[in-house]
């Protein structure tokens, strides 16, 4: 299984295989051509209130965002899209994009993880 993480911004490469958006809202300045997205499963996106929490904190806030997030995607409306998007990454290579500048330390990277941990959130 073959998941990774990429700026949206960053032009589309050819192993990047099905192209999937992870955020909530459309990245600013950016057409849907440029972006060349194949899925946008809204319901694995952090919730409004989760993101701007994060987006708030001033102090290394990251391990409770990830908590906190890893709690949105256990509820059943995230249960359906999460299968789909596993089924998708057995199938060949995933590639996640989001417009956050710390890919790293993102709601994009704990998806990866779950992903191909196999772990249920």
């Amino acid at each position: 299984m073959t998941v990774r993480v990429r700026r949206v911004y960053d032009p589309p490469e050819p192993d990047d295989g099905v192209r999937v958006l992870v955020d909530r809202l459309w990245p600013r300045g950016l057409s849907k051509d440029a972006a060349q997205v194949d899925e946008w499963p809204k319901a694995l996106t952090p919730s409004t209130e989760l993101r701007r929490w994060y987006h708030a904190q001033e102090a290394d806030a990251y391990e409770e965002f990830r908590r906190r997030y890893e709690a949105e995607l256990a509820a059943p409306a995230a249960a359906e899209p999460l299968d789909a998007l596993r089924e998708l990454a057995a199938k060949g290579p995933v590639t996640l994009v989001s417009a956050t500048k710390s890919l790293e330390r993102s709601h994009a990277s704990v998806l990866v993880e779950l992903l191909t941990s196999g772990d249920r959130p």
